[in-house]
């Protein structure tokens, strides 16, 4: 789709940019509803400002650095802000640490970390107070990992879990008749630093380890099971982004290289900055292997794939990857899940193959419709 709005845009003679920005779509096309949250508009201005978008010759073959010809290409992306059933088991002592357990999984993307990092958020810990377990059946039920879901699934349980646990901490600090949180509910106040205090007021507070012992409470434990909010249903909620991408292509021997990229994702609320660019990072190598180099091939004769390790089956290494920028622009959307999170791993490769193939059109005037593009393809 993303190739073919590019072709569209050299029929009409209009910049491939102007040509989506012409047909942005303010309301789902396909329900008729308004968007949870929408910063593609954003993402484009960004991304063609980074990128230096102005400086473009629409022209094929135009550009050029000494021998090789230059192309600038650029896709849109899309991807669901889904979020499934999910639950998440939370104890919290009372010398001030915290278990988090839910069978969840780990392929990569930082699940261990963003839900210890959910749990201690809430919990008002550090980090290093809370245990995250996941990968084990027998803990409470959580979906595949896949979809880029995860964490607005698990992560909103554990942030229920969290919350109920500070909601029966108020009750048992208030019942102490002098309780200085009496008459504050549940949602008013929060845990920090081993206290339980009003957010609206931090001088009334109540030491968390003092309650629970004056009440004979060891721990507090609370399964939370999190399901996706019927508000929901009246938006259509989705991850957007934008990239721009610089190839330069050898003439004669078409060999290229993706030597600049440029990512702007807007995917709701980043909650590990860190993790979330080197994740963007990665599903731009991995749209680049897909673009330039991954392929299953198939011996039809006997049925066997003649790819199938990694002498022949070629993906990204190092001396293919140049120069990668990942820049977010953060959504505020408190429709999509109560963490405010959209998924990211996919979305930050789906853009990338369209924009390198548009790119490669740009340098070349020779428009590949099938991948990789490899050099024969190309001469």
């Amino acid at each position: 789709l993303e190739s073919a709005m590019d072709e569209l845009s050299y029929a009409l003679k209009i910049d491939p940019l102007q040509l989506r920005l012409i047909n942005y779509a303010e309301v789902d096309p396909v329900s008729g509803k308004p968007f949870s949250s929408k910063a593609l508009r954003e993402c484009y201005r960004l991304g063609a400002e980074k990128f230096g978008w102005k400086n473009r010759n629409p022209e094929p073959r135009s550009m050029r650095d000494g021998k090789l010809l230059v192309g600038w290409g650029m896709a849109s992306s899309v991807w669901g802000a889904m979020q499934m059933p999910a639950s998440a088991k939370v104890t919290y002592r009372a010398d001030g640490t915290a278990s988090v357990a839910s069978a969840t999984s780990d392929i990569g993307p930082g699940t261990y970390t963003v839900m210890t990092m959910i749990a201690a958020e809430f919990l008002g810990l550090r980090m290093d107070q809370v245990k995250f377990e996941l990968g084990d059946t027998r803990q409470p039920q959580a979906p595949a990992q896949g979809g880029s879901w995860t964490t607005s699934s698990v992560g909103s349980a554990v942030r229920g879990a969290a919350l109920t646990i500070t909601a029966k901490l108020l009750d048992l600090a208030n019942r102490e008749a002098a309780s200085p949180l009496s008459g504050i509910a549940a949602e008013n106040v929060e845990m920090l630093d081993g206290r339980l205090r009003s957010k609206s007021d931090p001088s009334r507070a109540v030491d968390i380890a003092e309650a629970m012992r004056r009440t004979g409470t060891n721990e507090i434990t609370e399964v939370f099971n999190s399901t996706p909010s019927p508000e929901r249903e009246k938006y259509a909620s989705l991850a957007h982004g934008a990239q721009f991408v610089e190839v330069k292509v050898d003439p004669d021997l078409g060999t290229m290289r993706v030597t600049r990229v440029i990512e702007i994702t807007a995917c709701g609320k980043i909650l590990n900055p860190l993790a979330s660019h080197s994740q963007e990072i990665g599903g731009v190598v991995w749209g680049i292997g897909m673009a330039l180099e991954e392929a299953t091939e198939v011996d039809h004769r006997t049925g066997r794939f003649m790819t199938a390790n990694l002498q022949h089956y070629h993906v990204p290494v190092n001396a293919d990857i140049h120069a990668i920028e990942t820049i977010f622009v953060e959504e505020d959307d408190t429709i999509v899940n109560p963490l405010g999170v959209k998924g990211m791993g996919e979305l930050g490769m789906v853009g990338i193959p369209a924009a390198i193939a548009n790119a490669v059109y740009h340098a070349t005037g020779k428009r590949i419709r099938d991948l990789p593009i490899t050099p024969e393809k190309l001469l």
